[in-house]
């Protein structure tokens, strides 16, 4: 296998158009009691946003329990395009910020770059969202591959519920 198609092995992308203006969906990611509202898997209590800078180097700290799990997240920003990208490196945390892994697959990277990307289609968005691995052990990179078919479907499930709060906003 040549070094671009192993590298694509290591992507997972996922592309949907919503039904709102790009300004309201770049809202939706970045101001933190939207994000609170619909971020997290289908079937996850409603967020809490515990602290929240955007910008290059700024930190997001959440959470959200998942099958009577609190799961807590951290986002480190990289880039910050308004309205049009945001890139962050994304991993588990604890309750204080410190990385921490997968409550329910400890094998899962530690970290992951994660590239949202808003398309400007008038009264509609496209929004690609690009998920990688960093810093990954082989198996880690396994494990995340292997799971593409389950990302699929906890994306969709997020991406249901921004579209339920769009619709509302």
């Amino acid at each position: 296998m040549n070094q671009a198609a192993h590298d694509r092995e290591n992507v997972f992308e996922i592309t949907r158009e919503f039904d709102a203006p790009r300004d309201l969906v770049w809202k939706a990611w970045t101001e933190p009691a939207r994000l609170a509202e619909w971020m997290g898997p289908k079937g996850s209590s409603k967020g809490r946003v515990l602290s929240h800078e955007l910008r290059p180097g700024g930190v997001l700290h959440s959470a959200y329990v998942f099958n009577g799990h609190e799961i807590w997240g951290k986002y480190v920003y990289r880039e910050v395009v308004p309205v049009s990208r945001l890139v962050w490196v994304q991993s588990f945390s604890d309750e204080h910020g410190g990385l921490a892994r997968h409550p329910m697959a400890p094998t899962w990277p530690l970290e992951m770059l994660t590239t949202v990307l808003l398309d400007d289609l008038g009264r509609r968005t496209r929004l690609t969202l690009r998920w990688e691995p960093i810093n990954a052990t082989e198996d880690e990179r396994r494990i995340f591959r292997d799971a593409k078919p389950s990302m699929h479907g906890g994306w969709t499930g997020s991406f249901d519920a921004l579209a339920e709060h769009l619709a509302k906003a």
